[in-house]
């Protein structure tokens, strides 16, 4: 994971996310699909991967945001 990717997972009958290199989880959630949706919500914000699990671990989806302001998405 890139410094400061966001990752979605399961935990102690919770869903979570937490910011990479953070010691506890950025928000704790009842659903897969809401911590997904928060969870993409962050890593776009931030600019960075956002890794999504499956309940037994296994990574089901990753997804890339680059930063919207970064120079090559301006149109020119």
């Amino acid at each position: 994971m890139m410094q400061g990717d966001v990752e979605t997972y399961y935990e102690n009958g919770t869903w979570k996310n937490k910011v990479e290199g953070n010691s506890q989880a950025s928000s704790t959630h009842d659903t897969k699909a809401e911590a997904t949706a928060k969870g993409r919500e962050m890593a776009k914000e931030r600019g960075v991967e956002h890794i999504i699990r499956n309940q037994d671990g296994t990574i089901s989806e990753k997804n890339t945001y680059p930063r919207s302001s970064d120079p090559r998405d301006i149109p020119g």
